[in-house]
């Protein structure tokens, strides 16, 4: 059997440039699947080769797969609009090449699996939560018939009347570390571009799971509706030697210079972190790398920051979201304002640029409370102000509020516009419209100011800090564009 893994024609977030990367969900099953010797695999990335629906067809009709996978772990690549497009590709696929297995996984199929069975009748299977051993699984059963579908952990599957089947809960991969390397050779690497400056360029998942559980995170939509807020607080990561190795491989066999660790908490373990940034210091690996980290995590760290830099991290985002401390509690964010300003304060001492984001839509939300939000968000001073409109994903409380308040149904939402640079529902205060001109003038004001730019571009930071900055900076009216398309749809 051969399984092509396909990413459809796809556009980036538009705050950031001309950004594209090897599906990480994919590299990862694929060398899976590989490794058990179970099928051939191979990979079709129509957006990091400019290919259009029709070429992707013709594509396939060359590949001549018998199942076709979808999915992703990260909504990094155009928010929760990614599923539209997945959805698309495979309505296509199936009425062109009928027999062709189609399977989708990862984000928003997780916690959603029954409505997007039933929406979608061209996805055959839907793997819930993380996809490898129950792709494994599937492909085994495809062969041998031994199983009645219904009895394979995390497998969402038809019957012959075409009604919605769903198997047990699947456990997590408590050990990260069994996982083959990336299938990164299937993949044209020479293509990925960050921030339309970073080049050659990657993306990596080292860990799963969170920390914390704050109420609006897209990771809610990874996992099973009846497992949820377990599965996704158990944080699991890889070795630090593990993550080098990833490195090694990158720089040496694809030329890459510069990654981002796109773990909601890279940071999350100290130990391996300092493994890590030794590890790689020894091989002489000069990767320079981008994280995401938590402000009392940042703070935490402080003393290893310097480690951390020489290491050649060179920019850390961290979560500023809201206003003041009431309200990031009621997120469920877990830290203060005060750590916030000084997670800020300690990477800016290092020379480490910084990204903050921000958070606008939230139920409760009022002009007042927006306007406080930037004014927070100006004192606080991330380089980087990196503005998302809320946009509710299954499993999440967010979710359940805003079906219960009618703001949407769930059944005839446009994915298309949910990717989080469009506001696609309102706050019990505000209309739409609103939050999309309050979003627009946010983002205008952060960066009006002329000494913060200054304080950028005369500063020591790392060359591609700078590039970030101006390439958000350049498309910050595409960003204002969807703000008001989004107040249209």
């Amino acid at each position: 059997m051969k399984v092509l893994f396909l990413t459809p024609p796809l556009k980036a977030w538009d705050s950031h440039g001309f950004h594209r990367a090897a599906n990480q969900m994919h590299a990862q099953a694929a060398s899976y699947v590989r490794s058990k010797k179970i099928a051939e695999v191979c990979a079709l990335d129509c957006r990091a080769m400019d290919y259009d629906w029709d070429m992707m067809i013709k594509k396939i009709a060359d590949i001549n797969p018998d199942m076709i996978f979808v999915g992703d772990q990260l909504f990094s690549t155009c928010g929760a609009a990614v599923i539209w497009y997945f959805n698309e590709s495979l309505r296509l696929i199936k009425a062109k090449f009928p027999k062709i297995i189609t399977v989708a996984s990862g984000l928003w199929y997780s916690a959603d699996y029954e409505r997007q069975m039933q929406l979608n009748p061209w996805i055959d299977y839907i793997l819930i939560g993380e996809a490898e051993i129950t792709l494994e699984d599937l492909l085994n059963n495809l062969k041998s018939k031994a199983k009645n579908e219904r009895d394979i952990p995390g497998l969402v599957s038809r019957q012959s009347d075409k009604s919605v089947i769903v198997g047990p809960h699947r456990g997590l991969i408590p050990d990260l570390n069994i996982l083959p390397m990336p299938a990164y050779d299937l993949f044209p690497m020479e293509k990925y571009v960050g921030h339309t400056y970073w080049k050659p360029f990657a993306e990596l998942m080292t860990s799963r799971g969170c920390p914390g559980k704050c109420h609006f995170c897209y990771e809610w939509a990874l996992y099973d509706s009846r497992s949820a807020q377990k599965d996704f607080t158990s944080w699991r990561g890889m070795t630090g030697k593990r993550i080098v190795d990833e490195l090694d491989v990158l720089e040496k066999q694809y030329g890459v210079t510069t990654v981002v660790m796109q773990d909601d908490a890279f940071n999350s373990d100290t130990k391996a972190m300092i493994e890590f940034c030794e590890e790689k210091l020894k091989r002489g690996n000069n990767v320079g790398w981008v994280c995401l980290g938590r402000a009392d995590q940042w703070i935490s760290q402080h003393d290893i920051l310097p480690l951390m830099r020489k290491a050649g991290l060179f920019m850390a985002l961290t979560g500023v979201e809201v206003e003041d401390d009431m309200t990031l509690a009621k997120t469920g964010k877990g830290v203060t304002v005060e750590m916030i300003k000084k997670t800020i304060e300690i990477l800016r001492a290092q020379d480490i640029g910084t990204v903050g984001t921000v958070l606008i839509g939230l139920k409760d939300d009022t002009e007042e409370k927006i306007k406080k939000r930037l004014h927070t968000a100006d004192e606080i001073d991330p380089d980087v102000f990196a503005l998302d409109y809320l946009t509710p994903v299954p499993n999440s409380p967010d979710w359940r509020y805003g079906i219960k308040q009618g703001w949407f149904n769930p059944d005839t939402i446009d994915l298309k516009t949910w990717d989080f640079q469009h506001p696609v529902i309102p706050t019990d205060h505000l209309s739409i419209e609103e939050v999309g001109r309050l979003g627009s003038w946010c983002m205008r004001e952060y960066y009006s100011k002329p000494e913060r730019i200054h304080r950028i571009f005369n500063s020591n930071y790392d060359m591609r800090v700078k590039l970030c900055v101006k390439d958000f900076m350049n498309n910050i009216s595409k960003w204002e564009a969807n703000s008001r398309v989004g107040a249209n749809t």
